[in-house]
């Protein structure tokens, strides 16, 4: 499903030094997850926010989903995005961004004289991220059109040039959990429990939201000025369940 030499799938060519981040995290984590900084987000996190920091190492820590999770079908909101609300306190919020700009122009040897002034409403509206808590932001993508980063890393931009959040943090696939691992997971599950017809693997295309397709984008930029912390789900986080 995942192949390396596609042109729209990095392996993380300009992320941060990889022994730096790691050197951030516990042990534990490093072994558990895919762990990927831009920006020096991981930096920025650890040194700049100890508390979101702990408190997101701690998520991590505990994160533990089940093959039964993966095999349910997601619908409106899935059994993963479900328990990942879980581990995280009502501190971090779902949180829209709106804005108006108010423009002055003045003149250029009278910087006392207002030439004109006028508001433009609604200049910055409807980014929406999953948790926000101080400046600190996280999303989660599990399985969806991979065009769905494009969203997050626009949202994580307005964000962050208008001074809300000063990074942000995917927690995503990782490249681990590749069709290989997913055919070991049989059919789908039914709505009622039973298994169902259809591969599991089946309901993740190389074009849905996984770290390869992530790191393309940030590896292009498309995080604008934002630093972003990727975080990826490995086979090491799924019990037998």
């Amino acid at each position: 499903m995942q192949d390396l030499f596609d042109d729209q799938i990095s392996a993380g060519k300009v992320a941060d030094d990889a022994a730096h981040v790691a050197k951030l995290f516990p042990d534990a984590l490093n072994k558990k997850f895919e762990i990927f900084s831009y920006r020096n987000a991981a930096t920025i996190l650890n040194g700049g926010f100890p508390e979101q920091f702990a408190e997101l190492t701690t998520a991590l820590e505990n994160f533990d989903i089940t093959k039964t999770m993966i095999r349910t079908p997601g619908g409106s909101k899935g059994p993963i995005a479900s328990y990942v609300d879980t581990l995280f306190s009502d501190a971090w919020q779902e949180t829209r961004i709106s804005a108006d700009l108010n423009v002055r122009l003045i003149h250029a040897k009278q910087p006392s004289k207002t030439l004109s002034h006028y508001t433009r409403h609604g200049f910055l509206d409807g980014h929406r991220i999953d948790f926000v808590k101080g400046k600190v932001a996280l999303d989660l993508e599990w399985n969806s059109k991979d065009q769905t980063y494009d969203r997050d890393l626009s949202a994580f931009s307005a964000f962050y040039d208008a001074g809300a959040i000063d990074v942000g943090i995917i927690l995503t696939r990782g490249t681990s959990l590749d069709s290989q691992y997913l055919r070991t997971l049989g059919k789908v599950l039914n709505k009622d429990g039973t298994e169902g017809a259809d591969d599991v693997y089946k309901k993740f295309g190389a074009s849905t939201t996984w770290m390869g397709k992530l790191l393309y984008r940030l590896d292009a930029g498309r995080n604008g000025g934002c630093p972003v912390l990727a975080i990826g789900i490995t086979p090491n986080c799924v019990s037998s369940g």
